[in-house]
């Protein structure tokens, strides 16, 4: 998702949402918790990927879905 930001290697900017929002990029579905962390797909990537209980700092509870936007940090 990163490959056409320059430096990305360095840091880049995600923004989420459990709500599209313009111009968001990807899609991801909650598959199932496993021990204290989330599964979620891509479709788009045809990957799956875990996210750590960090993820319940931003919502109560894991979203059955979330959006997210992948974009060159401010400098």
């Amino acid at each position: 998702m990163v490959v056409d930001i320059a430096d990305a290697e360095n840091g880049f900017t995600l923004l989420f949402s459990a709500h599209p929002f313009p111009g968001f990029q990807l899609q991801l579905d909650w598959q199932r918790a496993d021990m204290s962390g989330n599964w979620y797909r891509s479709a788009t990537l045809d990957m799956e990927g875990g996210l750590c209980p960090a993820l319940l700092k931003y919502f109560d509870a894991p979203p059955a879905q979330l959006y997210a936007q992948f974009r060159a940090r401010a400098k």
